[in-house]
């Protein structure tokens, strides 16, 4: 279960970034943070789904090295998220609008191709897919729902630490499956 909280939490970084920025440039009140917290936890929940089943479909392809598969996985999206993190802001960049339909959509599933990957690697955690996809959805949710409600209060400063610490965390996740498929961890 710790396993699968590290994971729900590495995931839901991107879209909490997103989540304070937001909070931080238009403050939206309690609906307008459900709205967001919906939008990612559901978004959130859907894409490890989907690429569950692709590695189902693939399953008999993948069985021998889905270790590897996750190792790679998690850490070329760990890293992603590390650098992106460590990236200077655009000094010019304007600020961000209110995210609504089409847009809230698109960044909705922009934060979870990431996630859609590390659906691939379920069946290396050991939980029930209905579960992990649940606990992926609902902490992305409540992580959106306080970051946005954060963001209003402090602003964006923590976004880029947050995206870098789930990077991280990812990282070792798939370090940490790798170790246990080749018996390294006992």
């Amino acid at each position: 279960m710790i396993t699968l909280l590290l994971l729900a939490l590495a995931l839901a970084m991107d879209a909490f970034a997103v989540s304070l920025a937001q909070g931080a440039s238009v403050r939206p009140g309690m609906r307008g943070a459900a709205r967001l917290a919906l939008a990612f936890g559901v978004a959130q929940a859907v894409m490890p789904l989907a690429g569950w089943a692709l590695g189902i479909a693939f399953a008999g392809l993948i069985e021998a090295v889905d270790h590897w598969i996750a190792f790679v996985l998690l850490g070329a999206i760990g890293l992603k998220m590390v650098r992106e993190g460590l990236a200077p802001e655009e000094a010019d960049a304007p600020p961000a609008a209110p995210l609504g339909g089409g847009a809230l959509l698109m960044a909705a599933i922009a934060t979870s191709i990431d996630a859609a990957a590390a659906g691939v690697t379920l069946p290396t955690i050991g939980s029930p897919v209905a579960l992990a996809v649940a606990v992926i959805g609902i902490v992305t949710a409540v992580l959106c729902f306080a970051g946005a409600l954060l963001g209003a209060r402090i602003g964006a400063r923590i976004g880029k630490p947050a995206e870098i610490a789930g990077g991280l965390v990812l990282i070792g996740l798939g370090c940490r499956i790798l170790a246990q498929h080749m018996g390294w961890l006992g």
